[in-house]
């Protein structure tokens, strides 16, 4: 089987909670985790004779998703009722937009293999979520907490061409709206989850092929490994002279293999027709530009700087960025420092394990930042050694003390002291004469050894620096 004869045309459809407090079109609290069917009332269980009342905090934080990705904002757009009959969704139809959404075009940007690629947007829409469905055996029943939580839908153009590319499309986008706080993108709690859309045709052909849409992801790596599997089975059914039939498929993680789980449906099957319960939706400008002026920095201009202003590698800056309460951390510790690459390194290593050992947020995990940057500053001015640094941050973690304070109940200050240190070096050169006489005949590899005697000697908190300049010295004389 050629699979290179074959590109991969690939477009992803994301579902993303927005962080508001309240459902879309009601009162009922958004909160993940509660009793099922807590989070409810008559409205968002589709009870006969409700109305829908359109949360403006949903509406702001769609525009400001749009205006992340560089859509256009559509001053007047339309919510639709898309029909479908499902136990999670009691009104047998949801409230979504089509043909007139609140955002349209626009693009993210990923550097997949190292050169920078848009993949352009359809549209940003907004739509109510619908509740989930539990499977016990015996029984199906169903959760309405998550019915009318709001959501919005980013439709990507299908110019994605590997598996690779898609998971740096999501891995983007999730960090742009984390960025802006639009939403929290917890996969794990299905707040963000992606329909992918899978064709293959020949190289070079410019018609595309019939595709096999997978839904509900709710992982990178499911994404990627769903593409891969996808991919491979239209070509294998092309290469046996067979047709590739559009149908929806579901993820089995298990077994690693797409199954098909019903034929795909078109547009005309959701029978769209405008909401006669809301008006349009109407953006005024002011609103657009009022939302503009409070948009925070973006990742990837947070990586061009990092790159300019700190001399930090791409992988560097793409950990540092990659989450925004990362980065945050990262320019919160570094104001007095001079080394910012070292920095940006003790985050990436002792602050991210921390955190990922504790399991929780940097804020609740960590030293603050101010508190981390002066254990830094005190190695930078050489009043402790970066060892010693480590063994005191990892207290820290503990006790949520000062670096002050941890280094001075440690002891951990170090002697820098040239007399002292000079005292030293002479008694260890005095006791180890018959190495002295190598390292001067040019075993120039002893020198490791007799630092680490005067560093034994002093109990480990010698400056090294002081310590290399004076044994130099001597031991030439």
């Amino acid at each position: 089987m050629n699979h290179d004869a074959y590109e991969a045309v690939i477009g992803l459809e994301v579902h993303t909670h927005l962080l508001t407090k309240s459902k879309l079109f009601c009162g009922c609290s958004t909160e993940f985790g509660r009793a099922p069917n807590e989070n409810v009332c008559p409205v968002c269980m589709g009870m006969p004779g409700v109305l829908p009342v359109l949360n403006q905090h949903a509406v702001e934080l769609a525009v400001r998703t749009g205006i992340a990705a560089h859509c256009d904002i559509s001053p007047r757009s339309i919510f639709d009722r898309k029909s479908y009959f499902y136990p999670d969704l009691p009104k047998n139809y949801q409230i979504s937009q089509y043909e007139t959404p609140v955002c349209k075009g626009g693009y993210i940007e990923i550097a997949e293999g190292g050169e920078p690629k848009r993949i352009r947007l359809v549209r940003i829409h907004i739509e109510e979520d619908a509740g989930k469905n539990i499977h016990e055996t015996g029984a199906s029943l169903v959760d309405f907490n998550r019915s009318c939580v709001p959501l919005i839908e980013i439709v990507s153009e299908p110019d994605l061409r590997s598996a690779a590319e898609a998971g740096a499309y999501l891995r983007e986008l999730r960090a742009i709206l984390r960025y802006i706080e639009a939403s929290d993108g917890r996969m794990e709690e299905g707040s963000f989850r992606c329909d992918v859309n899978v064709s293959v045709r020949r190289r070079g052909a410019s018609e595309l092929g019939t595709k096999s849409e997978i839904k509900n992801l709710n992982s990178f790596r499911f994404v990627e490994k769903a593409i891969e599997y996808e991919v491979s089975r239209q070509i294998e059914v092309l290469e046996a002279g067979g047709k590739v039939a559009q149908e929806t498929h579901l993820w089995d993680p298990v077994r690693e293999e797409t199954r098909p789980m019903r034929s795909k449906e078109f547009a005309n099957d959701y029978r769209y027709f405008p909401e006669p319960d809301l008006p349009p939706l109407v953006v005024p400008a002011a609103m657009v530009e009022q939302v503009r002026r409070t948009m925070p920095e973006l990742p990837a201009a947070r990586r061009k700087r990092y790159a300019a202003e700190f001399a930090l590698s791409d992988y560097e800056a793409q950990v540092l960025t990659a989450d925004r309460d990362t980065s945050d951390y990262f320019e919160s510790m570094i104001p007095n420092l001079k080394n910012r690459k070292s920095a940006a390194n003790w985050v990436m290593t002792e602050v991210l394990r921390a955190a990922n050992e504790a399991g929780k947020s940097l804020a609740n995990s960590v030293p603050p930042a101010t508190e981390t940057g002066a254990l830094l500053k005190m190695v930078e001015d050489q009043k402790i050694s970066l060892n010693a640094a480590k063994t005191a941050f990892a207290a820290m973690v503990k006790s949520g003390k000062s670096a002050d304070a941890t280094i001075s109940e440690l002891g951990l200050s170090q002697v820098s002291d040239e007399s002292a240190i000079a005292a030293a070096c002479e008694k260890v050169i005095a006791a180890e004469p018959a190495k002295v006489a190598e390292y001067r005949a040019g075993r120039d590899k002893l020198f490791g050894f007799f630092v680490g005697q005067v560093m034994k000697a002093m109990g480990g908190k010698a400056n090294p620096k002081v310590i290399n300049e004076i044994l130099r010295r001597k031991l030439s004389a």
